[in-house]
């Protein structure tokens, strides 16, 4: 048996929004709502989150260490649920401190979380092999939690989370055709790649690329999924051509905000009171309406967009101008 913490707030619900599904000229559009996890305004880390956890304390960590941008929201989730299990949490910020916590960062110290700030990005990963060195030494028993919560524990996540949907079957007692979602670490479409697999989904999965280019997310997903699936026996192997990928909408890079964004965080929260992060959801929300106006979605497809979270992010300072 794989080992287990239940906290998440499970299943998730699926809600249908035809008023937006008007707008886009969409047949049936629906909602997978893991902004509502639980714990710290929820997200998508939750559910991997109950892997990881369990593995650090079978482990026999006291302390939990991860990395990411000063407004991630795997960092937020990361320290809620080390505050909520007992664990000390060091956070490896890239950048330097704002004058002012705002967000996520502010949440992260309300949680009580230490942060060590790594300027640039291409120094996180020293600074926090470093970081993780010093807690040894410091007579912690540290356990990495990786970026994005993104590896074979961690995806197991969203295999289960697979397997939920199917139970639900809320496209009028079915899946969904289609099913769209943020893509970044891969963790999230590893996880639901290997659940279609194992669970008998028939539909199509479409990761909007946040920040990675298509055919690195591809090999990665591919990978990672094949890796998670050694935990369920033998090794289960996912060609390129099975990971859907649209990198068309990160040109821009991570977490800067364009006009397609701000359009669809609006659009969401005027057509149905839904309210998307700036980054993630936002990015992937903008993927969507742009595809749907192409006629992209066939003219009887169920989609289901997947919310991975993030709220917090819009009250950020970097986001204002929304």
């Amino acid at each position: 048996m794989i080992p287990r913490l239940h906290f998440a707030h499970l299943p998730t619900p699926v809600e249908p929004l035809p008023r937006l599904a008007r707008t886009l000229g969409l047949p049936r559009l629906f909602v997978k709502r893991d902004d509502q996890t639980g714990l710290a305004f929820g997200g998508n880390k939750i559910r991997k989150l109950e892997f990881l956890l369990a593995e650090a304390q079978a482990q026999g960590a006291d302390t939990l260490i991860t990395a990411g941008a000063v407004q991630s929201n795997h960092c937020r989730q990361t320290a809620a649920a080390a505050a909520r299990f007992g664990f000390d949490c060091i956070l490896v910020l890239t950048g330097e401190p704002p004058e002012r916590a705002s967000a996520n960062l502010l949440l992260d110290g309300l949680l009580g979380a230490r942060l060590v700030w790594a300027g640039g990005r291409e120094q996180r990963e020293r600074i926090l092999a470093e970081t993780f060195e010093q807690a040894k030494a410091d007579g912690k028993r540290p356990y990495l939690v990786p970026y994005g919560g993104s590896n074979p524990t961690g995806a197991l996540g969203y295999v289960y989370a697979m397997e939920e949907l199917m139970n639900q079957k809320p496209c009028e007692g079915r899946p969904p055709d289609r099913i769209v979602f943020a893509s970044s670490s891969g963790g999230t479409q590893a996880g639901l790649t290997l659940g279609a697999r194992l669970f008998g989904y028939r539909g199509r999965l479409l990761g909007i690329s946040v920040d990675e280019p298509r055919g690195r997310l591809q090999v990665r997903v591919a990978e990672l999924a094949a890796e998670t699936s050694k935990k369920f026996g033998k090794r289960i192997e996912f060609s390129l051509e099975e990971i859907a990928v649209n990198d068309a909408y990160c040109q821009a890079g991570y977490g800067v905000l364009t006009e397609a964004e701000r359009e669809a965080v609006r659009l969401f929260a005027r057509s149905e009171g839904l309210l998307l992060d700036p980054v993630y959801t936002g990015r992937a929300a903008a993927g969507l309406v742009d595809l749907a106006r192409k006629g992209f979605f066939g003219k009887e497809e169920s989609i289901l967009f997947w919310h991975t979270g993030g709220q917090p992010a819009l009250f950020a300072e970097a986001y204002r101008d929304l």
